[in-house]
Formats: structure tokens, C-alpha cells, sequence
């Protein structure tokens, strides 16, 4: 099997040799390429191509700006492997990743895969907060790493494979900006292709976001899952509706709560003292001192608060102007079609 990895990248130089460096230690790895896609960036990455010459069979492409999923379609046109694997440049690679991809493949072959995402021990407060918000059995109700998702994972573009074959017919990501991975996933399936999670493929995802960035990508998450159950009607799930029932949950506890009534604040609360005392439990598995994981289970309480927000507001207006107004998805959000 040979393998093609496939980079897009936009502004990110920096971001991008993190990658290529861990890359290019992988352990016992078979041959394989890499394949960077600069999506129409001002801040080139040209000098950081050139550093990985002679350390990877590197392959480097200048296109204008057409987005991450166009630019991973352009980057498998383009690679010579017949299996491609899919990276975001925000991400590092633990040096024995290819070879998990390959011993699992060979064990259980399926026509894709996504893999997990993990803290790094040197990723700051904000990020370890952000990465467990969005990894956590209590904040996505186990959505990688149960048998159930294992055998019908959603793919997550930012680490991901997908075969030649299935990408010639499927066709690849489409040209919306947000959830274009889970679109593919449902185009593989529709297409009788089977997908996997290989939990021992994980990277370091470094999510180098604000809180208002993170706010805006959540939001745009949940923007995408109502035109997603549009584009595939039987893909549709009641549990898509929890992050705004959260919400509207905790908007009514307030009011609960001034009127006297405390009860449900006080169920919030210990939802997010579980969630506190969690975050410290995991980031003290990454050798946190005892006040940086108190720091971390704090700033997870406010990455859960502003995943649920983010999502559920952006679910409730994409409802709102799909189903209420009947606009269609290109006009009820312009930016994610352009």
C-alpha cells in the first residue's frame, strides 16, 4: 500500500514545518509521499518545502484560494498513492502514526478511516481546554472510540484516509466550507464503502483558536448539520438537537433562578463540576502540575459552555432559515458556499 499524504494549507508556514518535521520521523514506515497544497496563501511556505527536500519525496502546488476541500481534491488529483491520507497543518503526528494506519488496514481494510485527536503536554491551557470540549464522553456523548463508531465513523478532515477508488466515486470533498467531511462520509456510505476509527491513529491537534474563533467554528459546525440532513434526509438524528436544547435549558434555568427557583441551575452546575473534575483527571494523565490542571478544568468548563452555544445557536438559525424562511442553503449561508 502506498500511501500519499495530502496538506492543505493557507497562512500557516510555521504550522506547516511542525508537521513536515513529524512527518518525516516516522518509525519503520513504508514508502510513501507528501503532497502540500498552498490554497492561494500570502504568507507562502516555500521555504519550509525546501528544508523537507531531502528528507521526504515531497510534492509542492500553488493554486488560488478555493478552500480546504477543493484543495484536498486538487492535492489527490494530483498524488500518486493508492490510498491518500488527509491532515489539516494544525495537527503533529506521533512517530508511529503511519504505521497504526497500515497494521489496522491490513487487519480490517476499509475504503476509509478517521483517526482520533490528542492533547500534546506542551499544547497551552486554552488548547487542552478546547481539545477536551470536543473529544470528551461528557460533552460529544462518545462519538470516537465506542464499537458503535468504530464501525460507522464519521470522518473528520482533519485526520482521515480515503482509498483512490473511493475517491474517484465519490468524487472527494464538495466545495462547502463546513462539513464537507461528514458530507463525504455519506457519500461513501450511500456508495456501499465502509469506514472505520483506528483509535491508535491519533494526532496532536493544536486548534490554535480564541475563544471568539472557536465560538465562530462551532457555530458554523452546527450551521452545516441541518443542510447535511437536507442533502441526506435518512442521516437525521434527535441527538443533533441537544447542544440547543442545552442552551435554551440554561436560558430557562436562569430565569427559574430569579423567579427563586434554582433547581435546574443547580443540575447545570453539577454537570459542569463533573466536567471540571474530568478535565483535571485526563490533563493530570499528561503530566500536568497540580495548578495547571486546576487552570485546565476551568477553561473546560468555558470551552464546553462555548462549543453547546456556538453549535446549538448556529442549529437553531440554520433550522430557522432552511425550514421557516425556506431559503436555500447557498442563500441562507452565503460564506459557507462562495
Amino acid at each position: 500500500m502506498y500511501f500519499s499524504i495530502i496538506i492543505p494549507v493557507f497562512n500557516r508556514p510555521d504550522e506547516l514545518d511542525e508537521l513536515l518535521q513529524s512527518i518525516s520521523m516516522q518509525l519503520n514506515a513504508s514508502q510513501f509521499e507528501v503532497v502540500v497544497v498552498e490554497d492561494g496563501s500570502d504568507e507562502a511556505s516555500e521555504k519550509i518545502i525546501k528544508n523537507y527536500k531531502n528528507k521526504l519525496q515531497l510534492k509542492y502546488f500553488y493554486k488560488e484560494n478555493s478552500g480546504p476541500g477543493d484543495s484536498r481534491n486538487f492535492g489527490m488529483q494530483k498524488a500518486k498513492g493508492d490510498y491518500f491520507i488527509i491532515l489539516d497543518s494544525d495537527c503533529i503526528l506521533p512517530e508511529n502514526y503511519l504505521n497504526e494506519v497500515e497494521n489496522a488496514l491490513e487487519q480490517n481494510y476499509t475504503d476509509a478511516y478517521g483517526g482520533a485527536d490528542a492533547a500534546h503536554v506542551n499544547f497551552t491551557t486554552t488548547q487542552k481546554a478546547i481539545n477536551y470540549s470536543m473529544t470528551s464522553f461528557l460533552t460529544t456523548g462518545g462519538l470516537r472510540g465506542s464499537e458503535k463508531a468504530r464501525n460507522k465513523f464519521q470522518l473528520r478532515s482533519f485526520n482521515m484516509g480515503i482509498s483512490k477508488k473511493a475517491f474517484e466515486v465519490t468524487k472527494g470533498f464538495s466545495k462547502q466550507h463546513f462539513g464537507e467531511d461528514i458530507d463525504l462520509t455519506f457519500k461513501l456510505w450511500e456508495n456501499k464503502f465502509e469506514t472505520q476509527f483506528i483509535a491508535n491513529a491519533f494526532v496532536y491537534h493544536k486548534r490554535r483558536a480564541t475563544w471568539q474563533q472557536f465560538f465562530r467554528q462551532t457555530y458554523n459546525f452546527g450551521a452545516a448539520r441541518p443542510i447535511l440532513n437536507k442533502m441526506h434526509p435518512n442521516t437525521a438524528k434527535i441527538t443533533f438537537w441537544f447542544p440547543s436544547l442545552f442552551i435554551i435549558g440554561f436560558i430557562i434555568a436562569i430565569i427559574f433562578s430569579l423567579s427563586g427557583n434554582d433547581i435546574m441551575l443547580f443540575l447545570y452546575g453539577i454537570y459542569f463540576a463533573v466536567i471540571f473534575f474530568d478535565a483535571i483527571n485526563k490533563n493530570r494523565c499528561y503530566g500536568e502540575t497540580c495548578f495547571a490542571s486546576i487552570k485546565t478544568g476551568l477553561f473546560a468548563i468555558v470551552a464546553t459552555f462555548v462549543q453547546f452555544f456556538g453549535y446549538g445557536l448556529g442549529f437553531l438559525q440554520s433550522i430557522f432559515r432552511l425550514n421557516i424562511l425556506k431559503k436555500t442553503k447557498e442563500k441562507a449561508f452565503p460564506e459557507m458556499f462562495k
